[in-house]
C-alpha cells in the first residue's frame, strides 16, 4: 500500500528527502539560533540589538527567549 507522499514522490524518494533535510536544518538552525541569543544576552547585548541583528523586534526576541536570559 502507498501512502499520500509515496504516491506524489515519483522520484523515488527526492522529494521527501529534500523536505526531511529542509526540517532538520530549521532544527539545527534554531539551536545555533538558541546558543547565539543565550551568548549575546551574556555578553550584555540587549534583546533591541539582538532583535535587530535578527531582524525581529525586542519583543519577539524576549517572548521567544525571556528564559535564556
Amino acid at each position: 500500500m502507498r501512502t499520500s507522499v509515496e504516491a506524489h514522490d515519483g522520484d523515488g524518494g527526492g522529494v521527501v528527502a529534500e523536505l526531511a533535510a529542509v526540517a532538520e536544518a530549521k532544527r539545527e538552525l534554531a539551536r545555533r539560533e538558541e546558543v547565539a541569543v543565550r551568548r549575546a544576552r551574556h555578553q550584555g547585548l540587549s534583546w533591541a540589538e539582538i532583535g535587530t541583528l535578527l531582524g525581529v523586534t525586542r519583543q519577539t526576541m524576549h517572548r521567544k527567549y525571556r528564559k535564556v536570559g
